[in-house]
């Protein structure tokens, strides 16, 4: 357990603090943490006892002998004024009857707690009260009287206590075989965090049971159970995470950029005294592989991708938006360490406090100090069409690592698309039939496509491969060369928004193209307007 809960617990305890309030799901952990803690004479001078009530148990004392007829909250609260020793209480799940969510109280109880707070306060025995519960909320009447105590979940070197006590219990199993070094344990204590020790125990078990072998392979089983945390915060979206970087075709110097900070969460990064990476925002002309490098990330890296929409934060109840905003970054830093990926920011950011009476301003203040200033490894991929919108407090240095500017694809980068496009579509021997994808198939079609963005290479080959398949033939050149020829690309219908986005670029981001991959010369007159050189994007080589 983090030092720094016990600290405060012990400081709280110490100083005669009457009521305590703590929001966690793990009630046994918290029992367990609350026992260290008074029990340590060294911390608080005074060892107590530990009490607990529940609805079911009642109130019963730390020999578990229950104290008379208190299965009644309001009873059980009369019987603790009438305990004089040391004592520290721990109340389960005492909220349904502290009303919330429109639901008012019972008067007699929160009554009786305002009594409580009075007598622990001045009494002569140090006493305390604890309130455990999943929800969190303190009524009106109480909030002088409570103090909310952060419960953080558990730190990965319980996890990883889990882990290996899991692994010394089962090591004599010939059903098990456990392939992971001390790396592979790391990264497997790693991808819990953010679980309860419960749902971390699960996990682990279900990848032990999913194949027999414990390996790196079953890190997806952690993040499946992730998952459920995020669909259950719902504020969130659980994304699945898709192909890799190599399968992206072109933006060699961001795919270096991205490569370099895998694993920057692990203890190898500490060593060397490295900060997790904050995360990068990516503009540029649409189409060109923003969202997909998002989703390739996470799959590179085995962690969990998390898209955040804005319009869902601003949706609800008026004055719930800060809400939505500090509980989706909860989550998000809950499940850490995760991709963070924010589609389109600009549509959410780019008129902060515009008619809305200052709300859009304050979300945007938190999720900007959040992004300066968090500490858990939550990696935020921010793609933006518009990016002159934006704020500019937003572009500093600070808020993401870098700016990458993403233009359409240069004629090497084109032919990588085509490659990755016509490997996928053609892998069934009915489709290919006699087509060759050979150097001069390939340069033809990079040719005819220059001034075509990645997603109008994959539409312009997915109708070829349409009109294939309404004959039930196998596809020929004709029909990719044909497909182009009927497309308008976006190079010729925006062609000066284009030429405004790269202009803004030009000094202000770097270019997601690798140097060696640029149109410096034309071989061939081109058939539309397209990259001949880098239009835009800072020339940096990572």
């Amino acid at each position: 357990m983090d030092q720094p809960f016990r600290t405060t617990l012990a400081q709280l305890l110490k100083a005669r603090f009457p009521i305590l309030s703590i929001e966690s799901h793990e009630e046994l952990r918290v029992l367990f943490e609350v026992r260290a803690v008074a029990g340590d004479a060294p911390r608080v001078r005074t060892p107590r006892a530990v009490w607990t009530w529940s609805l079911t148990d009642g109130l019963r004392s730390d020999d578990g002998t229950q104290q008379g007829r208190t299965k009644d909250p309001a009873d059980a609260l009369d019987a603790l004024l009438r305990v004089e020793q040391p004592v520290v209480a721990v109340f389960r799940d005492l909220h349904p009857v502290l009303g919330g969510s429109g639901r008012p109280g019972e008067p007699e109880v929160i009554r009786r707690l305002r009594d409580v707070a009075t007598a622990f306060r001045a009494g002569v025995v140090p006493r305390s009260l604890v309130l455990v519960s999943p929800v969190g909320g303190v009524p009106v009447e109480l909030e002088k009287d409570v103090t909310v105590v952060d419960f953080p979940l558990p730190a990965e070197t319980e996890i990883r206590a889990v882990l290996d006590g899991m692994l010394r219990a089962n090591a004599a199993s010939p059903r098990l075989r456990v392939d992971l070094d001390e790396s592979g344990r790391e990264r497997f204590a790693k991808a819990a965090l953010g679980l309860t020790l419960h749902e971390a125990e699960n996990a682990f078990a279900r990848a032990m049971v999913n194949d027999g072998v414990l390996s790196l392979a079953d890190l997806p089983v952690i993040l499946e159970e992730k998952r459920q945390t995020v669909r259950k915060a719902g504020l969130l979206e659980f994304v699945e995470s898709g192909p890799g970087l190599s399968d992206i075709g072109g933006l060699e110097n961001l795919k270096r950029w991205l490569s370099r900070r895998e694993g920057a969460w692990l203890a190898d990064a500490a060593e060397y005294g490295l900060p997790a990476p904050r995360g990068v925002l990516i503009t540029g002309v649409p189409g060109c592989g923003k969202s997909l490098t998002a989703k390739a990330v996470a799959a590179a890296w085995a962690v969990p991708l998390l898209r955040l929409d804005i319009g869902r934060v601003f949706a609800g109840l008026v004055g719930s938006s800060e809400h939505n905003m500090r509980s989706a970054i909860r989550t998000a830093e809950a499940v850490a360490p995760c991709v963070l990926w924010i589609d389109e920011i600009e549509k959410g950011f780019a008129s902060t406090g515009a008619n809305d009476s200052g709300t859009s301003s304050r979300v945007f203040g938190s999720f900007l100090t959040w992004l300066q200033e968090k500490k858990r490894p939550v990696f935020v991929i921010a793609t933006a069409n518009e990016i002159e919108s934006l704020p500019p407090e937003l572009l500093r240095k600070g808020r993401f690592d870098e700016v990458f500017f993403v233009d359409l694809p240069t004629r090497a980068e084109r032919r990588a698309i085509w490659q990755v496009h016509l490997d996928r579509r053609l892998a069934h021997p009915r489709v290919r039939g006699e087509l060759a994808v050979d150097d001069a198939a390939l340069a033809e079609l990079t040719a005819l496509s220059e001034g075509y963005s990645g997603a109008e290479i994959e539409h312009a080959l997915v109708a070829a491969v349409y009109e294939a398949f309404s004959e039930r033939r196998a596809l020929r050149q004709d029909d990719v060369v044909r497909a182009l020829a009927n497309m308008v690309p976006l190079s010729v219908t925006q062609a000066e928004r284009i030429a405004a986005v790269r202009g803004w670029a030009d000094a202000r981001a770097v270019a997601a193209t690798a140097a060696e991959d640029w149109d410096l010369t034309s071989a061939a007159a081109p058939t539309r307007p397209g990259p001949q050189r880098p239009h835009g994007g800072r020339p940096v080589e990572f």
